[in-house]
């Protein structure tokens, strides 16, 4: 990539998981309202379609946030475009999900779903922390309603999120001393591809398993699917995440947290509050477990 000098007139601002859902949402709106948008994208084809609906700010970079080869290859790319200006904001938006029963979800399952959601997000800060630094620019961690409260057969990706709300606090103390603000941004259920993805990887999970114990969860798995789907059909736009990003980024006074929806207030604030006992009744009936 050639050095652009349009970071020198815009803030600039790095995005993973820009190819698809909230990433590519948050993208293309930091692109409308001006910022120089460094989208984190994993394939070519991916970073050619970010290129056609967006302006000519916005620049593709090959990401993929468990490889510390194209890590640092895109921090290569983006000091050199903003030169020596630094960046505003970084946006650590990739995620998976490993849905299943615990008992049955394969180890390399559970690493791969901590490496994408924990550990990367860690890595990609880490390597973009000097750039950051230089121009006192904020982090936004993409967190979940799952990050408040573990779902029954999301175990792999709330221990996940669990794990996003702990670096998001222990980040923001300790990034203090250069006033980086740090925000975490937690969705319910949002109308965005990672559905299909997750349903997707559920199959291929279930495909994988002894089937004898698989059946053991039968009526388990058939009312999470229901609830899934019904989910799906309540879910709220994209936009509504897309603003609480833009908020902490560009807002004088960003919240540490960003409750999006009801639902979300109650699991982070009113359901920890509740013995044990009552707040796993009201999971299962949430869920439609028995």
């Amino acid at each position: 990539m050639k050095k652009s000098t349009a970071a020198a007139h815009f803030p600039a601002v790095v995005i993973t998981g820009a190819s698809t859902g909230i990433g590519h949402a948050c993208a293309m709106e930091l692109d409308r309202l001006g910022f120089f948008v460094f989208a984190g994208v994993r394939t070519e084809a991916a970073g050619r379609q970010l290129q056609v609906e967006a302006s000519p700010r916005l620049t593709p970079i090959t990401l993929d946030v468990t490889d510390p080869y194209t890590i640092a290859s895109a921090v290569q790319t983006v000091a050199a475009a903003v030169d020596g200006v630094g960046i505003a904001g970084l946006v650590n938006n990739a995620g998976i999900a490993a849905p299943g029963p615990l008992e049955l979800l394969p180890i390399d399952a559970l690493r791969r779903q901590l490496d994408v959601n924990v550990i990367g997000l860690v890595a990609v800060t880490q390597a973009f922390l000097p750039l950051l630094r230089k121009a006192r620019g904020r982090v936004v961690n993409m967190s979940s309603i799952n990050g408040g409260l573990a779902i029954p057969y999301m175990g792999a990706y709330s221990a996940s999120k669990f794990a996003v709300e702990a670096i998001t606090d222990a980040l923001r103390l300790e990034l203090r001393q250069w006033r980086i603000r740090v925000s975490a941004v937690e969705p319910g259920a949002i109308t965005t591809p990672i559905w299909e993805k997750t349903l997707s990887s559920a199959d291929e999970i279930a495909a994988g398993v002894d089937p004898e114990t698989l059946s053991l969860y039968d009526a388990d798995l058939k009312a999470i699917r229901r609830e899934v789907d019904r989910s799906i059909q309540h879910a709220s736009p994209v936009d509504r995440v897309v603003r609480a990003v833009v908020h902490a980024l560009t807002s004088k006074r960003p919240r540490t947290r960003y409750f999006l929806g009801l639902e979300v207030r109650m699991c982070f604030k009113i359901m920890k509050m509740l013995p044990d006992p009552v707040r796993d009744w009201i999971v299962c009936k949430a869920c439609g477990l028995s």
